[in-house]
């Protein structure tokens, strides 16, 4: 898997600050918006339903470019047709140009459902003609627009077999989403979506294998296997190993220093030397950034680099949260120093800052508290919100 000569030993300290940087946030988030090159830089951008500020994908957008506001991201997908709708580890938007190379993806799930006993009340191959057909001749529909029921006991992730059609439709490639309206995903033909210079692209499993791993590897700064195949969740353990042994010759090994001062051994681009050589200096800004960020989706890296232990507790019982509902990380310069749970009031106007806890060893000074008051007064302007009402102590006591 790793090559056998010594490896390039990259301290902690760079580490954390080449990983800021090629996921965008070593930089202060000002300057001339390009939606389009912060996705691209990304990869992708993970979509997510819950508002209590502002939906993931817009604060992820944010968090890297203040002058972003939400709905520049529905006109990129829906007007311009920029971006296509699909599956990472999760629902999340990509740049149009990556769909050639999205082709085993729609394989790879339509037969993941395939095998799910899950997707066994979906209506036959007959119900999603008919349902194709519905679209074909009236246009973009979402699921309201069909009215089967769930049959038996409902539970908590129950489809209704029409949901569950589109969504069978659309993970194998068949329909796109056309467009959301407040989030509710609209369903098209594939063909009156996606445009024809690139669905008409095609590109050999090998070729794509080798794509989604390069650029995992190069978003990544450096990983082992196992953090190329989860970045996009598009290939599996072996095909990674497969492609990592293949590619020796244009990869470096490398040794990462954690937190804790251990070591461990990763794969890194070949440029990785250079990246070291022009060490990226994160900015003093505190940010406010979003429980779903690429920068902490990946518990055991953030834990690993950053010695900052995350995770989301909305599925967690109230009673057993550590945190909260929806908890913030605060990142300042390329250390995490603390977490906030906010919510929005859109009603009253008014972001409230319910809990904050600093990170043990943090010492909350006046010059820490008025950067996360300068932060909080930004994150209420890009939701519309005139106000920040403390209902803790601003020092986390």
């Amino acid at each position: 898997m790793f090559a056998t000569h010594a490896p390039l030993k990259i301290s902690n300290r760079d580490a954390r600050r080449l990983w800021l940087d090629a996921q965008g946030l070593a930089g202060t988030p000002v300057g001339p918006l390009d939606v389009m090159s912060i996705i691209r830089k990304l990869g992708y951008v993970q979509l997510d339903t819950i508002r209590v500020v502002s939906r993931a994908h817009h604060h992820i957008l944010w968090s890297r470019n203040q002058h972003y506001r939400e709905p520049m991201l529905n006109r990129l997908l829906a007007h311009e047709r920029s971006l296509f709708e699909h599956y990472t580890h999760d629902a999340s938007v990509l740049p149009i140009e990556f769909y050639s190379m999205w082709r085993r993806q729609f394989r790879r799930l339509k037969e993941r459902i395939d095998r799910s006993n899950y997707y066994s009340s979906m209506l036959d191959a007959a119900g999603r003609q008919a349902i194709r057909k519905r679209i074909e001749a009236e246009g973009p529909l979402s699921t309201n627009a069909f009215e089967t029921k769930v049959a038996g006991e409902r539970r908590m992730w129950s489809r209704p077999p029409h949901k569950l059609a589109l969504d069978y439709m659309w993970y194998a490639g068949e329909l796109a989403t056309s467009h959301r309206n407040n989030f509710k995903k609209f369903y098209d033909l594939s063909e009156r979506v996606i445009p024809a210079d690139v669905r008409d692209l095609e590109h050999s499993d090998e070729a794509q294998v080798d794509w989604l791993c390069r650029g995992a590897l190069d978003r990544l700064a450096f990983g082992t296997p196992g953090e190329v195949q989860r970045f996009w969740d598009a290939t599996d353990a072996g095909e990674v190993r497969r492609w990592s042994d293949g590619s020796k010759r244009s990869l470096v090994p490398v040794e990462i220093q954690a937190a804790d001062g251990s070591w461990s051994r990763a794969l890194a681009p070949d440029d990785i030397e250079l990246r070291i050589s022009e060490p990226p200096e994160p900015g003093s800004r505190l940010r406010i950034v979003n429980p779903f960020d690429p920068i902490v989706r990946d518990r055991a890296r953030l834990m690993r680099l950053f010695g900052f232990d995350f995770r989301i507790e909305i599925f967690v019982p109230a009673a057993k949260r550590r945190w909260g509902y929806y908890v913030f990380p605060l990142l300042e310069g390329d250390r995490f120093v603390g977490r906030i749970e906010a919510r929005a009031d859109r009603a009253g106007g008014v972001l409230n800052v319910v809990s904050l806890w600093p990170e043990p060893g943090v010492r909350w000074t006046a010059r820490r508290a008025a950067k996360l008051e300068a932060e909080l007064a930004r994150f209420a302007r890009f939701v519309s919100l005139s106000d920040v009402r403390w209902h803790c102590l601003p020092n986390g006591d």
